[in-house]
């Protein structure tokens, strides 16, 4: 139990502190991913990640960078905690002997493990968020004014509850959620492994300074989106989805439709902003683990 306890509330110290750096960068990233197709010969709401800032700015003010944060905010103690604590029993299931340092290898299976567990708390809560960071770029693009459809996290929640489906339909996603966060936990925490193990010199990466700490979380953190970026552009434009008149029937069907009319430049919109979000948050969050589970002994 006493490693339980550490790696959740390590886990959950690193998952704030992740949240804290990188959200803005979420929010321009999922509002890019969701704006509406043009008409030919219109131009999209957004030119990309800098327009998206100005005109979020200007309309909505610093804090609409920060929309629909209270969502994860309130959830990323269980998120992180489950992430690290699944990852670290898994960790104790696939060494040979107690203490002994992992693979790479098998800290890519503990990391898919881990990917597994947290899907179930992503996905709603992603839906949440996204609802509330793209009602912006749902708007019409000829509406001068932000067209507001929820008032905050609770609204959203009410809503789903009680218009599309029930519980059910907080998890309108789960499959191309779980289809990110496998694969991207099990490279995110390879990675990092990999480069500790590389900077240390061997297996043993306890003495590795705070500075080599960053780099490897920050580069692990990038090899989570390289890994699975349109899949989550796929979650995203499910979960913002209109429920009474879908454009999409499900994850194939929304893989197709933005290939046909976007090509493959349409499974990467607002990839340059999470990359940007990607290294100094994973930065952040893995600094915020090691200190903090190396304090606690």
């Amino acid at each position: 139990m006493g490693d339980v306890v550490k790696d959740l509330t390590a886990g959950t110290v690193g998952g704030a502190a992740q949240l804290i750096v990188g959200h803005p960068f979420d929010t321009i990233k999922v509002k890019l991913q969701s704006q509406p197709t043009p008409l030919p010969g219109q131009a999209p709401k957004y030119a990309g990640a800098v327009d998206a800032v100005k005109q979020t700015l200007s309309a909505e003010g610093p804090r609409g960078l920060y929309k629909g944060m209270g969502a994860p905010l309130a959830t990323v103690a269980a998120f992180n905690a489950v992430l690290f604590t699944v990852r670290g029993q898994m960790e104790g299931l696939l060494r040979s002997q107690p203490g002994a340092p992992l693979t790479v290898n098998q800290q890519v299976v503990a990391g898919a493990g881990a990917g597994v567990a947290v899907s179930f708390l992503a996905c709603p809560t992603e839906l949440i968020k996204c609802r509330l960071q793209a009602q912006s770029a749902l708007a019409s693009s000829d509406s001068a004014v932000v067209a507001v459809k929820y008032g905050g996290p609770m609204d959203v929640t009410r809503h789903v509850l009680k218009s599309e489906g029930g519980v059910r339909g907080l998890f309108k996603g789960l499959v191309p959620t779980m289809a990110r966060e496998i694969p991207g936990n099990a490279a995110m925490f390879g990675v990092y492994e990999l480069l500790k193990q590389s900077f240390a010199g061997g297996e043993d990466t306890s003495r590795l300074g705070r500075g080599s700490l960053m780099v490897a979380g920050g580069l692990a953190g990038a090899s989570f989106w390289v890994s699975v970026y349109p899949t989550d552009v796929v979650k995203s434009v499910i979960q913002v989805d209109d429920y009474k008149n879908p454009k999409f029937s499900g994850s194939i069907d929304a893989f197709r439709k933005i290939l046909a009319s976007e090509g493959i430049k349409g499974l990467y919109k607002g990839f340059g902003p999470a990359m940007a979000r990607s290294v100094p948050a994973n930065a952040a969050c893995f600094l915020a683990y090691e200190v903090t589970r190396s304090s606690m002994g």
